[in-house]
């Protein structure tokens, strides 16, 4: 499953704008041609990338207003192909690249250019290494607008494109983390340290999509599905889907949106069995949406001390998992034996 998550410049997910299902054996002999032929010169509806063109042009479509999307993605984005079909739609991107293509007069690569481009920000980051550790990152940062070059098999194909590149790099190795070094690609306009800056956390908003797969197989266990056929398979994960967004959006509405109304986000039943399961002492004047969210995780295992974090996807889970029994409990109960 190839999915396309929508979210706003706060990280708050609001759906999925495109889900592409595929298997590889229907691309089935393409590595073999690429050993003997230029992987430039096979046609991009050949390969597997072209579910990136597709999940671009069915949620610009869906969303319906073009020119206020911006189409994140890591380096397997990194398709000129993608490029174009953006500028075609009349959308944006921001790319991680890993493609050292042609530039400015076709005679250098984007990396030649960008060495002679002075270092025109100092940024920090805040970062975590594997360990959940977190510290703060000095990156320099570089950005130049130029014109860029298709490759050289597909330049009848397409045409060169007036592109920015931003690089933001560490001087020095960290000890417990990967070195950030990130060269991204966009057609957004770039015209000062804090476009520059600004487009950097929009590229951080990328790791989103990493999380939702994360709820759907951890929280869904969506691989240990025993169904037979990929139909039903992908029915199950359509649910599960909607499923997981749900879980992803309430955790991040508890950090974005925490005062709320609650029934932005649960029923009236939900926060009067909420109250009975988790009474408040004292008793606020007025719950706000965070006040029911920090309940349902701690019906997953959170202990709301005052130093913790905001709870996570996964206790957000549980105690969703564990209200939806009461609730649905609750209702026969008062089917069998009335109010």
């Amino acid at each position: 499953m190839h999915a396309s998550l929508a979210v706003t410049a706060e990280g708050l997910p609001l759906g999925l704008a495109a889900i592409k299902f595929w298997t590889r054996s229907k691309f089935k002999g393409t590595n073999a041609l690429k050993r003997k032929v230029n992987p430039t010169r096979v046609p991009i509806e050949a390969k597997e990338s072209v579910r990136w063109l597709e999940n671009l042009r069915q949620s610009t479509k869906l969303l319906d207003e073009p020119s206020r999307c911006i189409h994140i993605g890591d380096r397997e984005s990194d398709i000129y192909e993608l490029f174009c079909a953006a500028q075609e739609s009349g959308t944006k991107f921001l790319v991680r690249t890993c493609v050292d293509r042609l530039a400015g007069d076709g005679r250098h690569t984007i990396a030649a250019l960008m060495r002679r481009i002075k270092v025109k920000a100092i940024h920090q980051v805040e970062v975590r290494d594997a360990k959940g550790t977190v510290s703060q990152a000095t990156v320099k940062v570089k950005y130049h607008r130029l014109r860029v070059y298709p490759p050289i098999g597909k330049q009848k194909q397409y045409p060169p494109l007036i592109l920015t590149v931003i690089y933001a790099q560490e001087s020095s190795t960290p000890r417990n983390r990967e070195k950030i070094d990130w060269k991204l690609i966009t057609n957004l306009p770039v015209r000062s340290r804090k476009d520059a800056v600004e487009k950097l956390a929009w590229y951080a908003m990328r790791w989103h999509i990493e999380t939702f797969p994360k709820i759907l197989k951890s929280g869904c266990r969506a691989e240990a599905s025993k169904l037979r056929t990929a139909e039903r398979i992908v029915n199950l994960i359509a649910m599960f889907c909607v499923l997981s967004w749900r879980i992803f959006w309430m955790t991040m509405m508890n950090r974005v949106a925490p005062v709320a109304p609650p029934s932005v986000a649960l029923t009236r039943v939900e926060t009067q069995l909420l109250d009975r399961l988790l009474p408040e002492v004292p008793k606020r004047r007025k719950a706000t949406l965070s006040t029911y969210l920090i309940k349902i995780a701690r019906l997953g295992g959170y202990l709301a001390r005052t130093k913790d974090s905001p709870p996570g996807n996964m206790v957000m889970w549980r105690g969703l998992s564990r209200l939806t029994d009461i609730e649905l409990g609750f209702l026969l109960g008062v089917q069998l034996v009335g109010n």
